[in-house]
């Protein structure tokens, strides 16, 4: 029973802080207190460093050794291999669903296009409501997930599922300041999908990977907080000093 409560704390404690993230409430590079969570969250220290080992994993939070752990600060490389992952997974499955879908799924696919188009639309006309954008974010991800679920491969879905390709895209979208998509964004894709024509789809699905990844990357210095540019701004200058300390001595020694 008490290995069972435990779990179950754990969970909560996963879910809750999780979703902090995805709301960006909690943004990248916010110091996360192991006491402080434990505190809010009403239970102790145990279940919440299971919870945040486990965010660390999906690639939420990170931990370093003096630093402590955060929320995760994307860097730009991490962002490219992110989205190369994302575009060889997801260009597969546009491929099988222009083959593979049935009617029905066609004619859903373009419903939830027009619905996510007109709610990024209602999004950049409201400003910055974190709730609104939450369920702005939770559609597009709904869209995406329809598409591989109905593409025929469960291990294709498996793999996208694994690797929060789309979570992680979601964290960007969240956190960052977007510009406008252009006009019909979703709804092209969702008709290059529904033609049935695999080449298509596929060319499709690339090029809208590849208009987010260029995005993301414009955006990632709105991406951290100001605590975490000037802790990271002191902590490039003290290599530098420390780099050039050393290399004065070497002068030095030489001489």
């Amino acid at each position: 029973m008490a290995a069972g409560a435990a779990v179950s704390l754990a969970e909560r404690a996963y879910q809750a802080i999780r979703e902090e993230i995805l709301r960006g409430q909690l943004r990248p590079g916010t110091a996360l207190s192991r006491r402080r969570l434990a505190r809010e969250l009403g239970m102790s220290v145990l279940p919440v460093t299971d919870a945040l080992r486990r965010l660390e994993g999906d690639g939420l939070v990170e931990s370093r050794a003096r630093a402590g752990t955060r929320v995760r600060v994307p860097e730009e490389n991490d962002v490219r291999e992110l989205y190369e992952l994302r575009e060889a997974l997801e260009t597969q499955s546009a491929r099988l669903f222009a083959e593979r879908a049935t009617p029905g799924q066609r004619a859903e696919l373009r419903r939830l296009a027009e619905q996510v188009d007109s709610l990024f639309a209602r999004m950049e006309a409201s400003g910055h409501d974190p709730a609104f954008r939450f369920t702005v974010h939770d559609r597009h991800v709904q869209l995406h997930m329809h598409i591989a679920e109905h593409a025929g491969s469960a291990l294709l879905r498996q793999m996208i599922e694994r690797n929060h390709v789309l979570i992680l895209n979601w964290l960007f979208d969240v956190a960052g300041r977007r510009t406008p998509l252009p006009p019909r964004f979703h709804a092209e894709l969702a008709e290059a999908l529904v033609s049935g024509d695999a080449a298509r789809a596929d060319v499709a699905m690339r090029a809208h990977v590849r208009y987010g990844l260029v995005e993301v990357s414009g955006q990632l210095s709105a991406l951290t907080t100001p605590e975490w540019r000037e802790r990271r701004g002191s902590q490039a200058g003290a290599r530098r000093s420390a780099f050039a300390g050393r290399s004065a001595r070497r002068r030095k020694a030489i001489s």
